[in-house]
């Protein structure tokens, strides 16, 4: 499956740089790092893990029904 992930940088409370990661179709399913790789490697774990509790769980997947974009305008 393929889910769309929102990834979002920033400075945290010390002014350091941060990137945070959320999925929009997965609850609950959330992560941050200090750089975007870290933060894809554990937003993909969270995932992942996310993957397995349903299906231990007998619970269904939900669908990968969201899709992010980009719009450009004049500033």
């Amino acid at each position: 499956m393929t889910y769309t992930v929102i990834y979002e940088h920033g400075p945290n409370e010390d002014g350091n740089e941060t990137w945070s990661a959320y999925v929009p179709n997965l609850t609950g399913v959330v992560s941050g790092g200090e750089t975007r790789e870290e933060c894809e490697l554990m937003i993909r774990e969270a995932i992942e893990l996310y993957v397995e509790t349903m299906r231990d769980l007998g619970r269904p997947l939900p669908a990968a029904s969201s899709e992010a974009g980009v719009v450009e305008i004049a500033a």
